[in-house]
C-alpha cells in the first residue's frame, strides 16, 4: 500500500468520534472504527482496492481498547519512522455537555461499569490527559451540534490533495410517475411550452435538437434557465462548503420525456467540470 495521509481519531467519550469519522468516510477516506491499536501496522501492509481513489485513511481509536494507552505511543512512533503521515485528531468537551449527551442517548460510558456516570467522565479525563498533550489537533464540541461537527471536521479532511469531490446526480422525471425520494432539489418545469402537443415532436424525447429547440427558443424559458444557473452555481459550493457528499438535482416535468430531459441536459453540460463527479440520468424517458 501506498504511504496514505493517517488521521487517528481519538478523544473522549460522547465527544462525536462517530459524527466525525462519518464526515471523513463522506469525504473519500477509507475509515474503520475502534480500530485496535495493535493491528495498525498490519492494517497499513494491505491492499486496499481502489487506492487510488482514497483521500486517506481514518481510525476511531479510544478506551474501548483496554489495551490502547499503553501500546499507542510506540506504534505511533514505529509508523512515523516508517514514513507514515500521521495526525492525531483529539475530540473534548466539558462536563456538564457530556452529561448531557449521556442522559440524551442512555448509553452507558465505557468506564462507568461500577461507578457513577461523573466519576468514568472524569477518571476518562485523567487517562487520556498525555495524549490529548500528544494531540495535532484538539476539538472542543461543547458547542457544536451534528451538523456543525461534521462540518469542521469536513473542513480538516478538505486539506487533503486526493479528497473525493461531491457527487452531484442531474436527474429528470415525470410527476405521474412520481417525485424521486432520494431529490434534495426538486425544479417542476411544467410551466414551460410542451412539446407534447406538437405532432411532429410528440414521439421525440428532450435530447433531440428540434425538442431542444421548441423548449429553449423561448424568451420565457431562456429567462427561467438563466435565472436557476445562477441559484445552483450558488448552491452548489455551499453544499461543497457543508460536507454534503452526494447531491441529486430533479427537474420534473409531467410525463418526464420532453420539457425535463431538456433542462436537465442543460444544467448538465453548464455545471460540468473536469474535476467534478456528475452523471445525469433521465428516469422516465422511455415510459
Amino acid at each position: 500500500m501506498k504511504k496514505l495521509k493517517i488521521i487517528i481519531i481519538t478523544g473522549r467519550s460522547g465527544s462525536g468520534k462517530s459524527t466525525a469519522i462519518a464526515a471523513f468516510e463522506d469525504a473519500g477516506y477509507y475509515c474503520v472504527d475502534n480500530m485496535p491499536v495493535a493491528l495498525l501496522p498490519k492494517f497499513l501492509e494491505l491492499p486496499i482496492k481502489s487506492n487510488s481513489e482514497i483521500a486517506g485513511l481514518a481510525f476511531v481509536m479510544d478506551l474501548r481498547e483496554k489495551s490502547f494507552l499503553s501500546r499507542y505511543s510506540s506504534i505511533f512512533e514505529s509508523l512515523r519512522k516508517k514514513g507514515h503521515q500521521f495526525e492525531i485528531l483529539f475530540l473534548d468537551a466539558d462536563e456538564e455537555t457530556l452529561l448531557k449527551r449521556y442522559s440524551q442517548t442512555r448509553r452507558h460510558h465505557p468506564l462507568s461499569q461500577d461507578k457513577s456516570l461523573l466519576e468514568g467522565i472524569r477518571t476518562e479525563q485523567q487517562q487520556l490527559k498525555n495524549l490529548k498533550i500528544a494531540a495535532d489537533k484538539i476539538i472542543n464540541t461543547s458547542h457544536y451540534n451534528v451538523h456543525e461537527l461534521k462540518s469542521v471536521i469536513s473542513d480538516i479532511a478538505q486539506k487533503s490533495k486526493n479528497i473525493a469531490p461531491m457527487k452531484i446526480n442531474i436527474l429528470s422525471f415525470g410527476f405521474k410517475y412520481g417525485i424521486p425520494y432520494d431529490a434534495d432539489l426538486i425544479m417542476d418545469v411544467r410551466f414551460l411550452l410542451n412539446p407534447y402537443f406538437v405532432p411532429e415532436l410528440k414521439n421525440l424525447d428532450g435530447k433531440n435538437e428540434n425538442v431542444e429547440n421548441y423548449v429553449l427558443n423561448n424568451p420565457e424559458a431562456q429567462r427561467f434557465l438563466k435565472k436557476y444557473l445562477d441559484l445552483l452555481d450558488y448552491l452548489i459550493p455551499m453544499y461543497e462548503k457543508e460536507g454534503k457528499a452526494y447531491l441529486t438535482i430533479a427537474v420534473g416535468c409531467t410525463g418526464g420525456r420532453h420539457r425535463s430531459v431538456t433542462i436537465a441536459e442543460a444544467v448538465f453540460e453548464h455545471i460540468k467540470k473536469p474535476a467534478m463527479q456528475i452523471i445525469i440520468t433521465h428516469r422516465d424517458i422511455d415510459l
